[in-house]
């Protein structure tokens, strides 16, 4: 059976009814989250942070999912959740967080090199991601690719540190990532594809969808583990590199407001 999708059509379903009866349930108070929130999959940044007593949880973060953070990196508060990984729930917790009021939601998460633009680790800042995931569909209609919106690609590019690897790319997102076959792998070189991970075309068609600020980045930090000592992200598994992007990444948004 597939069905005759209505993109235009509301949703019956609402991250704001979710929330309602969540604080009902729980006796909680409403809790409106930072601008800038951040989307951890791997959940390395959110152990540094509470390693380092940097960090706070709310009690009054109402859905049901997931814990919310919040934090302050140079000036700059940000709410954070940890360990959303795959299309379908990073996309639920997009949702969940721009109702509560997220203005743009960073999404750093850990990847696997399709093409070796460089020795790992780097980031990559998204630009496309090929939609191999199912969440996307229900966004929009049927395509190959889905496009960072052209306006936060124009605030971030040429924004970023030299001290930090950053290179502009495109992803494949999959939602099986033990299915990255060899004919897979390839037909993503040919297409000149350099990262896959799980998250970023979700997020790319909530965006357009629903005309909401999100910009994804690819850590990449293994070659599938083919060679030993993959996996490696750097220091503090990372969370320093990963500070520093969204810092710039927050800058660059908050002049553009």
């Amino acid at each position: 059976m597939v069905f005759d999708k209505k993109y235009d059509n509301t949703s019956v379903f609402s991250p704001e009814n979710l929330l309602r009866e969540a604080r009902r349930q729980k006796s909680l108070n409403y809790f409106e989250v930072p601008k800038i929130c951040v989307l951890d999959p791997d959940g390395d940044i959110v152990k540094w942070l509470k390693n380092s007593n940097l960090i706070q949880k709310e009690a009054d973060w109402a859905c049901y999912h997931t814990e919310l953070y919040t934090f302050k990196y140079d000036e700059i508060t940000y709410g954070i959740i940890g360990c959303a990984v795959g299309a379908s729930f990073a996309v639920l917790v997009a949702e969940v967080l721009f109702v509560s009021g997220c203005e743009l939601l960073i999404s750093v998460t850990s990847a696997g090199q399709s093409l070796p633009i460089d020795d790992p680790p780097y980031f990559v800042l998204i630009e496309k991601a090929l939609r191999d995931e199912g969440t996307s569909y229900h966004y929009l209609p049927p395509s190959d690719f889905i496009h960072i919106s052209p306006k936060m690609l124009s605030i971030l590019k040429d924004n970023f540190s030299n001290q930090i690897k950053i290179h502009n790319g495109s992803s494949w997102t999959t939602d099986a990532p033990f299915r990255e076959t060899a004919s897979d792998i390839e037909h993503c070189k040919n297409l000149g594809i350099a990262t896959v991970e799980m998250e970023a075309a979700a997020l790319y068609a909530f965006s357009e969808a629903k005309k909401k600020a999100v910009v994804c980045f690819a850590h990449v930090t293994n070659q599938m583990a083919c060679q030993k000592g993959d996996f490696e992200k750097g220091e503090e598994n990372g969370s320093l590199d990963a500070l520093k992007v969204i810092e710039f990444t927050a800058n660059s948004f908050m002049t553009q407001l």
